[in-house]
């Protein structure tokens, strides 16, 4: 018999300070690192976007792969590679934490069309805003030292 699962998060996880320092214009070199990353850890990745302060990825993560270690690795690598190149000469790191959320494979369509346009999005919503809605609609209770 043959083992089978589906293991899809959405993650979010934002610079430090949420500044603006992720430039658009280069912003794609850094979707196509983390991409990189993703494969690395036998998980599939199904979208990736962001806008100047914050990104967004859907994957199936690996069962191998905790996921605790998989943002550490995705945040650590990251910096790393940021620092070393001069993509983003204004990005300090990223905030401490981020958002987690299980996803159903039937809801993986209007996730891909989310996070696509998170450029649209954004002109209406902050980042704050969308972040507890999200937390809210995934019923985990907020923590408020966490929003300004």
């Amino acid at each position: 018999m043959s083992s089978y699962r589906q293991l899809l998060y959405h993650l979010v996880f934002r610079t430090k300070e949420s500044l603006p320092t992720i430039k658009q214009e280069n912003a794609d070199q850094l979707y196509a690192y983390i991409s990189g990353i993703i494969k690395n850890k036998n998980s599939h990745l199904y979208r990736i976007n962001g806008v100047e302060n914050h990104l967004h990825i859907l994957t199936d993560l690996h069962p191998s792969i905790a996921l605790a270690d998989f943002m550490r690795d995705v945040k650590v690598s990251t910096s790393l590679w940021i620092r070393n190149g001069n993509l983003f000469p204004a990005f300090n790191g990223w905030a401490e934490g981020y958002g987690s959320f299980t996803c159903s494979y039937a809801d993986i369509g209007n996730l891909i069309d989310y996070i696509m346009n998170q450029k649209e999005h954004h002109r209406k919503k902050s980042f704050e805003d969308e972040y507890r809605n999200l937390i809210i609609e995934s019923g985990v209770e907020i923590n408020e030292r966490y929003f300004p």
